[in-house]
Order: structure tokens, then sequence, then C-alpha cells
């Protein structure tokens, strides 16, 4: 069913980058947000752990190199080590 709704610019845009980085049309975004704002309004007023927060965001992401968080520390301190000198 078609609905209207008036967006500011800054929100506009908004939608606009998270539909094209999503691949998504700005209809399902529109969609998705409010389908999250009704489910944290229905958990009884109780506040969401910060898993149930990220929760639609999880498993979103699709490439990139793996392991990147195996050993950060030492590769953390070898870039430091490496500005040093």
């Amino acid at each position: 069913m078609p609905t209207s709704v008036r967006l500011d610019s800054q929100t506009e845009s908004l939608i606009g980058r998270l539909a094209k980085r999503r691949r998504k049309t700005k209809s399902e975004i529109i969609r998705e947000a409010i389908t999250i704002l009704a489910q944290r309004e229905s958990a009884n007023g109780k506040a969401l752990t910060p898993f149930e927060a990220m929760e639609p965001l999880l498993g979103c992401a699709k490439g990139g190199p793996t392991g990147l968080s195996e050993r950060t520390g030492d590769r953390f301190r070898e870039i430091l080590r490496s500005k040093k000198r």
C-alpha cells in the first residue's frame, strides 16, 4: 500500500546510502527500520542487550580477509614499532 513520507535532506541521504550499501531499495530500508523500532517498543519496556541491538546487522557483510581478530595485540605492537623506526 503506498504511503507518502516527507523527509529532510539529511535523512533522505542516509536512507539512500544505506540502500546502496545493502543493495536494497529505499522502501526495504524504511520497512526494516520500522520493524526494528516496533520490536524494540514491544520488548515490554525492557532494555535491549547489545547483541539484540546489533542482531539485524550481524552476518550482513560478505567478503574481506579472514582472521582479522587473531593476534591483534601482536599486530598492533608491530605497527607501533614500525612507526617508531
